[in-house]
């Protein structure tokens, strides 16, 4: 369990950091609030102002060897840890 656990959340950071690699900026858009339950069509949702986060250059490389090297501590861990 601990194995796939760790493979998993360094494959997450190598791929997060290639997608950090590719994009100079990333724009989200939030939506003040949801329309009410009784009414979900009569208004169009107020959109809020849009946040735009700029990864700086350090971290898709951080990311992605951060990522490996949990990948690489997967590998060594033992098939079965003794108490489980």
């Amino acid at each position: 369990m601990w194995r796939a656990f760790f493979l998993a959340i360094g494959a997450t950071l190598v791929i997060l950091g290639l997608e950090f690699l590719a994009v100079q900026k990333i724009t989200l858009k939030w939506h003040e609030d949801p329309p009410p339950a009784e009414a979900p069509f009569q208004e169009a949702p107020k959109v809020g102002p849009n946040r735009q986060i700029r990864p700086p250059g350090w971290a898709p490389w951080s990311l992605m060897s951060t990522g490996a090297i949990v990948c690489l501590y997967s590998f060594t861990l033992p098939r079965r840890l003794k108490g489980e």
